[in-house]
């Protein structure tokens, strides 16, 4: 099925059952409704706005109509809108990090168990930020908590920033730019250190969505022949990043429990919790140091 690309305005029902056709020839899962998101979007409006209108109403199709190629090309959804919900927040994504993903809210759900003190001036670190998206929802959870985001890019880190604005979070959180902890003071120690890092074992990475392996950065999924090459380094100093008390909260890939477990004892740490996400995954590792 075709439509004249041409024109600038067609019916609603035309542009989703062409959006529906195309996305179906691309093999992307449930194809009618990503064209109705993808329109509604494209129009700026809510999903109660959508379904007040007429099947029969014309509307500006030019927009829709590039987003529907750039997601028949398996680009993620989110990219194409520029944003994305997370946790309590809307942000915003570009192609200088990963999309945010549901799994990951399960470091926030362990934070929010294991600092259950929510009037506290916590002081939370975050390692590989992306998007800020973990920084920033513990942020929220937290009104006297204060933060630091850190990523090896320097887009990442300006884009964790503009959500630091966009979340009215600006004042308690800081973005920079450095590898790892590299760019912290010394004496730097916080009572939260979360890191959502690269677990991917490399070989693994061609096995990916292509919405993942073709559009979202490399560097930012690739763990390294056996995907624990961040856990290595990440074990090794979160013994000094820790202030007393305090825990380490990592994200984890499928089956990389035990790995974890044996670096944390080698680096003086102890495993608390492995929490699951919604699918029953392990996904999220609580950490604290061993005490002397």
């Amino acid at each position: 099925m075709t439509a004249d690309n041409t024109q600038n305005h067609q019916s609603i029902e035309q542009l989703l059952r062409l959006g529906t056709s195309r996305l179906s020839e691309a093999g992307i899962e449930n194809p009618r409704r990503e064209a109705r998101l993808l329109l509604q979007h494209a129009l700026g409006q809510s999903a109660e706005q959508m379904l007040a209108r007429s099947a029969r109403d014309t509307v500006p199709a030019v927009l829709f109509l590039s987003w529907l190629e750039r997601r028949a090309a398996h680009e993620p959804f989110a990219y194409i809108t520029g944003s994305k919900g997370f946790w309590s927040l809307d942000l915003a994504v570009s192609g200088a990090s990963l999309v945010p993903r549901a799994d990951t809210e399960t470091l926030v759900s362990c934070v929010l168990e294991y600092c259950p003190d929510h009037g506290r001036s916590l002081s939370v670190l975050d390692l590989g930020t992306g998007s800020g998206c973990l920084l920033l929802a513990v942020l929220a959870e937290y009104p006297a908590a204060w933060g630091v985001g850190v990523d090896i890019n320097p887009q990442a880190a300006g884009l964790a920033r503009l959500n630091a604005e966009r979340s009215g979070l600006a004042g308690r959180a800081v973005m920079m730019a450095g590898e790892w902890a590299q760019a912290l003071a010394d004496h730097a120690r916080f009572d939260v250190v979360l890191s959502n890092p690269p677990y991917i074992p490399t070989q693994d990475l061609q096995t990916l969505m292509p919405e993942v392996r073709e559009h979202e950065p490399i560097a930012a999924l690739d763990g390294g022949a056996d995907g624990l090459d961040a856990y290595r380094v990440l074990c090794q100093r979160l013994p000094s990043l820790l202030a007393p008390g305090g825990i380490g909260v990592f994200e984890i890939g499928i089956g990389q429990g035990p790995a974890l477990r044996e670096l944390a004892a080698q680096a003086g740490l102890s495993v608390v919790a492995v929490q699951p996400d919604l699918g029953g995954i392990p996904r999220a590792v609580v950490l604290r140091a061993v005490a002397s």
